[in-house]
Protein backbone atom coordinates (compact mmCIF):
# COMPACT_ATOMS: atom_id res chain seq x y z
CA UNK A 1 0.00 0.00 0.00
CA UNK A 2 3.01 2.23 0.09
CA UNK A 3 2.70 2.86 -3.66
CA UNK A 4 -0.95 3.94 -3.46
CA UNK A 5 -0.19 7.67 -3.20
CA UNK A 6 2.26 7.46 -6.07
CA UNK A 7 -0.21 5.57 -8.24
CA UNK A 8 -2.91 8.15 -7.61
CA UNK A 9 -0.58 11.04 -8.43
CA UNK A 10 0.71 9.29 -11.55
CA UNK A 11 -2.85 8.54 -12.64
CA UNK A 12 -3.75 12.19 -12.08
CA UNK A 13 -0.76 13.38 -14.13
CA UNK A 14 -1.60 11.00 -16.99
CA UNK A 15 -5.24 12.14 -16.90
CA UNK A 16 -4.21 15.81 -17.10
CA UNK A 17 -1.92 15.17 -20.07
CA UNK A 18 -4.52 13.03 -21.84
CA UNK A 19 -7.23 15.64 -21.32
CA UNK A 20 -5.04 18.48 -22.55
CA UNK A 21 -3.97 16.44 -25.60
CA UNK A 22 -7.61 15.69 -26.35
CA UNK A 23 -8.58 19.36 -26.05
CA UNK A 24 -5.74 20.52 -28.32
CA UNK A 25 -6.32 17.89 -31.00
CA UNK A 26 -10.05 18.43 -30.90
CA UNK A 27 -9.48 22.14 -31.52
CA UNK A 28 -7.48 21.33 -34.66
CA UNK A 29 -10.42 19.77 -36.46
CA UNK A 30 -11.40 21.68 -39.55
CA UNK A 31 -14.90 23.00 -39.74
CA UNK A 32 -16.97 23.62 -42.80
CA UNK A 33 -16.96 27.27 -43.68
CA UNK A 34 -20.28 28.64 -44.78
CA UNK A 35 -20.32 29.41 -48.46
CA UNK A 36 -21.33 32.77 -49.65
CA UNK A 37 -23.44 33.08 -52.72
CA UNK A 38 -21.41 31.45 -55.48
CA UNK A 39 -21.42 33.65 -58.58
CA UNK A 40 -22.01 30.72 -60.96
CA UNK A 41 -20.40 27.65 -62.34
CA UNK A 42 -18.04 29.29 -64.80
CA UNK A 43 -17.01 26.34 -66.94
CA UNK A 44 -20.56 25.23 -67.67
CA UNK A 45 -21.77 28.76 -68.25
CA UNK A 46 -18.89 29.50 -70.62
CA UNK A 47 -19.54 26.35 -72.64
CA UNK A 48 -23.24 27.13 -72.81
CA UNK A 49 -22.55 30.72 -73.78
CA UNK A 50 -20.15 29.63 -76.54
CA UNK A 51 -22.82 27.29 -77.88
CA UNK A 52 -25.44 30.05 -77.92
CA UNK A 53 -23.06 32.42 -79.72
CA UNK A 54 -22.24 29.77 -82.34
CA UNK A 55 -25.95 29.12 -82.88
CA UNK A 56 -26.59 32.85 -83.30
CA UNK A 57 -23.76 33.17 -85.83
CA UNK A 58 -24.97 30.15 -87.83
CA UNK A 59 -28.53 31.52 -87.80
CA UNK A 60 -27.37 34.70 -89.55
CA UNK A 61 -27.37 34.12 -93.34
CA UNK A 62 -24.41 36.46 -93.92
CA UNK A 63 -22.24 34.62 -91.39
CA UNK A 64 -23.41 31.03 -91.78
CA UNK A 65 -20.61 29.81 -94.06
CA UNK A 66 -17.72 31.62 -92.37
CA UNK A 67 -15.12 29.69 -90.36
CA UNK A 68 -15.39 31.69 -87.13
CA UNK A 69 -14.10 30.25 -83.88
CA UNK A 70 -15.79 31.13 -80.60
CA UNK A 71 -14.06 30.95 -77.22
CA UNK A 72 -15.45 32.19 -73.91
CA UNK A 73 -14.01 32.92 -70.51
CA UNK A 74 -16.12 34.38 -67.73
CA UNK A 75 -18.59 35.91 -70.14
CA UNK A 76 -15.95 37.41 -72.43
CA UNK A 77 -16.36 36.02 -75.94
CA UNK A 78 -13.45 35.91 -78.35
CA UNK A 79 -14.22 35.64 -82.05
CA UNK A 80 -11.39 34.57 -84.30
CA UNK A 81 -11.05 33.58 -87.92
CA UNK A 82 -11.15 35.07 -91.39
CA UNK A 83 -14.04 36.85 -93.08
CA UNK A 84 -14.57 38.39 -96.51
CA UNK A 85 -15.50 41.96 -95.60
CA UNK A 86 -15.48 44.59 -92.89
CA UNK A 87 -19.30 44.41 -92.85
CA UNK A 88 -19.13 40.74 -91.85
CA UNK A 89 -16.88 41.63 -88.93
CA UNK A 90 -19.35 44.28 -87.76
CA UNK A 91 -22.28 41.89 -88.24
CA UNK A 92 -20.53 39.13 -86.25
CA UNK A 93 -19.80 41.57 -83.43
CA UNK A 94 -23.39 42.81 -83.40
CA UNK A 95 -24.83 39.29 -83.37
CA UNK A 96 -22.47 38.26 -80.56
CA UNK A 97 -23.30 41.31 -78.45
CA UNK A 98 -26.98 40.42 -78.87
CA UNK A 99 -26.62 37.04 -77.14
CA UNK A 100 -27.68 37.14 -73.49
CA UNK A 101 -24.85 36.52 -71.05
CA UNK A 102 -22.15 38.13 -73.18
CA UNK A 103 -20.28 40.71 -71.09
CA UNK A 104 -17.84 41.78 -73.78
CA UNK A 105 -16.45 40.65 -77.11
CA UNK A 106 -12.80 40.35 -78.07
CA UNK A 107 -12.46 40.73 -81.84
CA UNK A 108 -9.77 38.65 -83.49
CA UNK A 109 -11.50 38.47 -86.87
CA UNK A 110 -9.37 39.32 -89.90
CA UNK A 111 -10.03 39.98 -93.56
CA UNK A 112 -9.00 37.16 -95.84
CA UNK A 113 -6.06 38.01 -98.03
CA UNK A 114 -7.26 38.57 -101.58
Amino acid sequence: MRNAPHIKSRLLIVAVFALSAFVFTNGCKSTATPRTAAPRVIATDDATLAGRVKQALVADPALRSLPVSVATYRGVVQLSGYVDSEEQILEALAVTHGVSGVHSVSNDLHLRPQ
